[in-house]
């Protein structure tokens, strides 16, 4: 049987050698319809927030529950008593540096992510950082405060609804002008899109982190 295996490997070895693939030939560049058709020039997000906008929907949906799983999953714990932070003033200085620059970055990767490379989920993630490396440098009742005072969790969820809303309208064939290619205003409903993900991603990032810093003491 070894060398049946053997045998099928190397004529499938010699096959991909020998014989060319058959390409379709395509007078047209798809890069280049994906930008015509959605106003933007990252294609990627084009993509992400037009063509597959339906798995997009699903994708927020799928990380909403992830942070109500994780708060679920904490609810009848007891929190740390003991957690772990930066002490020394040096680490401190360069956590709240980092932080400062990876915000700059979120915003720009949420407003600027229908041109360049970047989008909604990139500048969650980096807002998310930004706001995880605040939390590991400053008092955790401050920081919890903060997040209840300015109701945070009731906000994310706006934004999801707000996401849902206006992307289901878009699957209607309801867009906004796409304005001129290359330009902030254009893309349509893209780019409101990009910051709402920005925001979502990046607010259900501090319930996470303020959770398993409760909770367990470290990130």
């Amino acid at each position: 049987m070894k060398i049946f295996y053997l045998i099928a490997g190397i004529a499938l070895f010699l096959k991909m050698l020998i014989i060319p693939n058959s390409i379709l030939e395509l007078n047209f560049s798809i890069v280049e319809t994906i930008v015509k058709e959605t106003g933007v020039t990252n294609s990627i997000s084009g993509i992400l927030f037009r063509n597959r906008l339906y798995d997009t929907i699903f994708e927020v949906i799928v990380f909403t529950i992830a942070t109500l799983g994780i708060q679920y999953l904490f609810s009848d714990e007891i929190p740390s008593k003991k957690v772990y932070q930066f002490n020394d003033e040096p680490s401190i200085v360069l956590a709240r540096l980092g932080s400062t620059i990876t915000a700059l970055v979120a915003i720009e990767l949420a407003i600027r992510g229908h041109l360049s490379p970047g989008g909604g989920f990139a500048a969650g993630v980096a807002g998310g950082t930004a706001i995880g490396l605040i939390v590991i440098t400053s008092s955790t009742e401050l920081m919890q405060n903060i997040y209840q005072r300015y109701n945070v969790s009731k906000w994310e969820k706006i934004t999801v609804i707000i996401f849902i809303f206006l992307a289901s309208i878009t699957l209607f064939g309801l867009e906004l002008p796409q304005g001129d290619l290359g330009s902030l205003v254009s893309g349509g409903m893209i780019p409101i899109l990009n910051i709402l993900v920005a925001l979502k991603v990046a607010l259900g990032s501090w319930a996470i982190i303020l959770l398993f810093i409760r909770y367990r003491g470290l990130l």
